[in-house]
């Protein structure tokens, strides 16, 4: 645990990544194997699901400070994370029979997991008494687990990158070896170092190559259009079919398995041949076409879905992409030979099953007008590959763009702020806008990206003077402040009081020069729907 704690604390104060890839390396070289898999999996962004409240663990916390609840409240409130005000409200221990010298792993396995089956007031025992023989920065780290809060300030291409100088690993192997569902042993770890692993999972997918968004007109950056294969860029989900002797295997970009949530895909990729992967995008799609996102986000997370359900929100894989064909791996071949493999393969496709079709114009001129037509064909712009580009991992820059549409945008009222986490914990960063509807607000949309840290810190300020009113952590603010969100679509939805929901809102700026009697309305949004 110590060793963790360390690193953990290291990461957060570094700011370069190079230093940070040093330090993860280091440690995984030393580092003993049951550790070393749960380090990787906390570091890559995996969590365990949170085992006790915040409200259970404020009470434990005043009853082991000896502290008022409505002290260790206001504490709470004021810094903003609850793990870090536990590290802080609680002494370290002077005096111990012997140090614990139990790794992660120990910890993890013999005082977190344990919990799960335990009742409150053994829970509550066995965690005070964690907390008294842990110091600061481990009550931090234990606290941030026990709640499922812990973030660390590394990329999983950093965490990759670290791994493959630790193991003297190719970073595509490192990449492939931790997509997917995988268990954090000791066995996993070792097995990271091996040259060819006993436990590659051949129903994984392969690392998703990523795009970079461009700005500006392709034409002044990216030379010839006949060196570009260029496609729609779908809103959907972005999905790895991994066709197995044994069956198929689907896979999301957030290395989801969600092959239960579209059995239709499933049956109806049944006839590939195995030890094929497609890259592709999956689709709410009926006989009109692509159907909006909103569709789409009703299949997700369900247990169950129905045959009566599958004909109400119909689905579609749209294919751009073939990574292994018979068996082998084709994604260093330029992309006008796996696209020729594609289009060989799916000569004939039947839905749900279908190939992504490609854009075909002489010039970037032609291009801009078929891009402008892009929100009335239900998509978000253009992606333009380079046809001799290799399927890369991560998100190198060059080989991939996305070329979307400008954002829509609506000048909103600031209603609502509440902390951040991380390094962020003790400024307000996450933020709710309304829009005026007649004499009330409703609010519209929640956003916490698109400020800098000085506008950040003087936002702070101003909504610490400016609370009307408090509800826990959130802070309801005067409204009179008038941001610019900006956002890729806007569709109905039931379950939003304004009627609405906004895809991918951010902030654009923060309107000082208008206020709030010029924001628009909620009637305005609607005007928006497609």
């Amino acid at each position: 645990m110590k060793g963790f704690a360390e690193l953990f604390s290291r990461l957060d104060q570094e700011r370069g990544t190079n230093a940070k890839v040093a330090a993860m390396a280091a440690y995984f070289r030393i580092v003993d194997p049951a550790e070393g898999a749960w380090a990787v999996y906390f570091l890559s962004g995996r969590r365990i699901k949170r085992l006790i409240g915040p409200v259970q663990l404020r009470q434990w916390l005043a009853e082991a400070s000896e502290l008022p609840d409505w002290l260790v409240e206001e504490t709470h409130q004021h810094v903003g994370d609850l793990a870090e005000t536990i590290a802080l409200l609680l002494t370290d221990p002077i005096h111990r029979a012997e140090p614990d010298t139990r790794t992660l792993a120990d910890w993890v396995e013999e005082e977190i997991l344990v919990l799960r089956t335990q009742d409150d007031e053994t829970r509550r025992q066995r965690v005070t008494h964690a907390w008294a023989r842990l110091d600061e920065d481990g009550r931090f780290l234990y606290s941030k687990l026990l709640t499922g809060a812990l973030r660390v300030g590394v990329s999983q291409t950093l965490v990759e990158r670290a791994l493959a100088r630790a193991t003297d690993q190719p970073r595509p192997v490192i990449a492939h070896r931790l997509m997917g569902q995988w268990t954090p042993t000791a066995a996993f770890f070792q097995g990271l170092f091996e040259a060819r692993s006993s436990h590659e999972d051949a129903t994984r997918p392969y690392p998703f190559f990523l795009a970079h968004p461009l700005e500006g007109d392709p034409a002044d950056s990216l030379g010839e259009i006949g060196d570009w294969q260029i496609e729609w860029k779908w809103d959907g989900i972005r999905a790895q079919l991994v066709r197995r002797a044994d069956g198929i295997h689907l896979w999301s970009r957030g290395e989801a398995l969600i092959t239960e949530t579209f059995p239709e895909l499933t049956a109806g990729a049944a006839w590939l041949p195995p030890d094929t992967v497609l890259d592709g995008e999956i689709l709410a799609w009926n006989e009109d076409g692509v159907m909006p996102f909103a569709q789409l986000q009703r299949r997700l997370g369900r247990k169950r879905v129905t045959q009566r359900f599958m004909n109400e929100v119909p689905v579609r894989l749209l294919a751009y992409d073939l990574l292994e064909a018979e068996g082998e791996d084709i994604r260093e071949r330029p992309l006008d030979a796996r696209r020729a493999a594609l289009e060989r393969l799916l000569t004939d496709p039947e839905p749900p099953l279908a190939l992504s079709p490609q854009v075909n114009v002489s010039d970037w001129p032609s291009l801009s007008a078929r891009r402008d037509e892009s929100r009335s064909r239900g998509v978000e712009g253009l992606m333009l590959k380079r046809r001799d580009a290799a399927y890369g991992t991560g998100r190198p820059r060059g080989p991939w763009w996305k070329w979307k549409l400008n954002p829509l945008t609506l000048d909103a009222i600031l209603v609502y702020a509440q902390p951040g986490h991380g390094r962020r914990a003790n400024l307000y960063t996450d933020y709710s806008f309304a829009l005026p509807d007649g004499d009330r607000l409703v609010p519209i949309a929640k956003a916490y990206s698109g400020l800098d840290d000085p506008t950040i810190r003087r936002l702070d300020r101003w909504i610490r003077h400016h609370t009307r009113e408090r509800f826990g952590p959130v802070r309801a603010v005067e409204p009179i402040q008038v941001f610019e969100l900006a956002f890729e679509g806007i569709a109905p939805s039931n379950r939003h009081k304004s009627g609405v929901a906004l895809r991918f809102p951010r902030i654009a700026r923060w309107r000082e020069d208008i206020g709030p009697e010029d924001a628009d309305t909620l009637t305005q949004a609607r005007a928006l729907l497609p």
